[in-house]
């Protein structure tokens, strides 16, 4: 029995080392996103450039869904924002979404026929973007 328990608790350590993503990898990867997304800090220096489509993904995680004043998001993650007023974007969340944005808006609406206006899907190396937006994020808990 103990040697069972050892062994779950091995599987689950593995598993979740493997969630963990690599920030600099994720560098590489947001090369993707930005064709719609820039991540520029608060004084307005870029750092990553990239264009104006999606939302600044500076200080992503931590935040709040829909929380920029200056974009206007779609009706699927402002849904999510009315069903979920305390929802903050976290490292887990934002693979998920990446992962596929339509599904997740879904998820937490609890709404079908919910869309995301984000119809890429990255089918790769989501937690290391993550990680990247992470550490993007000074103001992350």
């Amino acid at each position: 029995m103990i040697r069972a328990a050892a062994a779950i608790l091995v599987a689950f350590a593995g598993a979740a080392h493997a969630q963990a993503g690599d920030p600099e990898q994720g560098e590489s990867e947001f090369r993707k996103c930005r064709s719609c997304h820039m991540i520029q800090d608060d004084e307005g220096r870029d750092i990553v450039r990239g264009g104006r489509v999606g939302p600044n993904l500076w200080n992503i995680v931590g935040s709040p869904v829909a929380h920029q004043d200056d974009y206007r998001y779609g009706d699927g993650l402002l849904a999510v924002r009315e069903a979920m007023p305390d929802f903050v974007w976290t490292e887990e969340e934002l693979v998920a979404y990446v992962t596929d944005p339509t599904a997740w808006v879904r998820e937490k609406t609890g709404d079908d026929r919910a869309r995301s206006k984000m119809t890429f899907k990255l089918n790769r190396n989501q937690a290391d973007l993550a990680a990247f937006l992470a550490a993007n994020s000074p103001d992350a808990p």
